[in-house]
């Protein structure tokens, strides 16, 4: 368990000092913390030496979910695109690649954007964050063996709740809606995400997350 960012910060700093490049999972439930720690990371690391590539821009897009019937679940481990997410992951980990160009989620747009994000070859480390990255069925786990290390964030359940629903609020939905949303699809998701929490490399603990967020 890490006892503080500075921690955090060394261990990161090791791994981009490795030979090659490594890639560092971020995971946990919705609203767990995952973007603040990465963000932070990013901002303490200096710059030429990491990149950024979320999970969430492999979120189907909203006319995808809803053929599939699935848009009324949209963050479940099926209303992403886990088979484009590995083969981003292989192509970060290839030498052979120059630039390499992920996708993005826009808030504002809750939808994905393709070729936002771009990883420079200097990026000795990657950092990815999202919900699924230690399950144990479908493509999952061979998105697990593509990363060096693991990260859990683990805060305070009702902390995360609160921020969840927060989130939801922030970018569009009254509040009763954002609630509700929170019950009937992120908490299914949490529960699933809580019961990979021991195939960790670290469990990120409330009292470290906590200090990254604003006042």
């Amino acid at each position: 368990m890490a006892g503080s960012f500075g921690e955090l910060v060394e261990r990161a700093a090791a791994l981009a000092a490795r030979p090659g490049r490594a890639v560092l999972g971020i995971t946990g439930s919705p609203g767990a913390g995952k973007s603040t720690l990465a963000a932070a990371l990013l901002a303490a690391l200096p710059p030429d030496t990491v990149g950024h590539v979320p999970m969430d821009g492999f979120h189907l897009a909203d006319v995808a979910l809803r053929r599939l019937g699935r848009l009324a679940a949209k963050g479940a481990p099926d209303t992403f695109d886990a088979g484009g997410y590995l083969a981003l992951l292989r192509r970060l980990r290839d030498p052979a690649e120059d630039v390499v160009y992920a996708p993005a989620f826009e808030r504002d747009l809750e939808q994905p954007l393709a070729g936002a994000i771009a990883v420079a070859p200097t990026a000795g480390l990657v950092l990815t964050e999202g919900n699924y990255l230690l399950l144990d069925d479908g493509r999952w786990p061979r998105v697990r063996a593509e990363l060096d290390e693991v990260w859990f964030c683990a805060p305070d359940p009702d902390v995360r709740t609160t921020r969840l629903v927060a989130r939801h609020v922030a970018f569009g939905k009254e509040p009763c809606a954002a609630a509700a949303w929170v019950r009937a699809v992120d908490v299914p998701n949490a529960e699933a995400v809580e019961r990979t929490r021991d195939r960790a490399d670290l469990i990120v603990p409330a009292t470290v997350l906590d200090a990254l967020e604003p006042a």
